[in-house]
């Protein structure tokens, strides 16, 4: 995007203080280069942002989140995993605990640079990402899951077709072609078999009840259905759920409610937290509760 390209390497001002767009390159575990974008605000409190499934840095809702914490003058930093965006890598279907292992070498850099995590947000694929990274290292006291599958054995069909394993047993991958006929992206037998073999369920479990974990989705998720939200306020011991009446898989038209809520959990004070439970917002309920946040961002 022509936009967030420019921001790469621009200053601007925000109450007087000057915000820097800087691009960062870190190394991964397996010497592979992650590109990335630091909103530095000045304030050394610092939110990763991660994106879903053949996505990017660039793109909504990454982009969304890091103008609503600069606004608050909170650093954050958007960056694409390997494979994928600017990143070094190969493209992989699977590679959920891969990408966690991305987001490692990025949480390690960061606090190599004296910064504090005190947020990993992820969409869609990044949402798995961000809670099976909870569940392993259990450093980062808040994570924002949104749109994420829970069960990995579904929408596999809606990808790589009828009969996928049995075509991919045969063929040892599957080239997926869009509905024009160009080709996308190969599945191999190994990344299909990575996803199938990723327990949501004993991650889920995993999380240490002192981590403080939001979901939200839209009920109009056609990619992941809503009702794979509620899989994981079952099993994960501090857990709200959101659900936006409308939204899509990408909150198209929700841009503003959804980050809203997720600003509001990540600033909410774990203290004052009122445990008031999931909650379920409709389109003229959040213009109500959200505006008021947003005007003091």
């Amino acid at each position: 995007m022509p936009e967030s390209r420019r921001s790469l390497s621009s200053h601007e001002r925000v109450d007087n203080s000057e915000i820097q767009h800087r691009r960062i390159v870190i190394e991964n575990s397996h010497g592979e280069k992650l590109v990335g974008v630091l909103h530095d605000t000045g304030s050394t409190e610092t939110v990763v942002i991660c994106h879903g499934f053949q996505s990017s840095k660039d793109r909504i809702p990454m982009l969304t989140f890091a103008n609503v914490f600069e606004r608050a003058m909170i650093s954050s930093f958007r960056f694409d995993f390997a494979g994928n965006g600017e990143s070094e890598g190969s493209f992989q279907y699977g590679n959920y605990r891969r990408e966690a292992e991305d987001l490692r070498s990025v949480v390690q850099y960061l606090r190599g640079q004296n910064r504090e995590i005190s947020a990993i947000i992820g969409h869609s694929k990044g949402g798995n990402v961000v809670l099976l990274y909870a569940a392993k290292y259990n450093d980062v006291q808040t994570v924002v899951n949104i749109s994420g599958r829970f069960f990995l054995e579904r929408g596999i069909e809606f990808r790589l077709g009828k009969d996928y394993l049995k075509r991919i047993k045969e063929n040892g991958f599957i080239d997926v072609r869009n509905r024009k006929g160009k080709f996308q992206y190969r599945a191999t037998e190994e990344s299909l078999m990575d996803r199938l073999t990723t327990n949501t369920h004993e991650a889920c479990l995993s999380i240490h009840e002192n981590c403080r974990v939001l979901t939200v989705h839209g009920s109009n998720d056609r990619i992941v259905h809503v009702t794979e939200a509620s899989e994981f306020a079952k099993y994960i011991k501090n857990h709200k759920l959101c659900l936006i009446e409308g939204a899509d898989h990408e909150f198209t038209s929700h841009q503003h409610q959804l980050a809203s809520i997720v600003f509001s959990f990540v600033k909410l004070d774990p203290k004052k937290d009122d445990d008031s439970g999931d909650i379920s917002t409709s389109s003229q309920d959040s213009m109500r509760s959200v505006v008021p946040i947003m005007s003091r961002i």
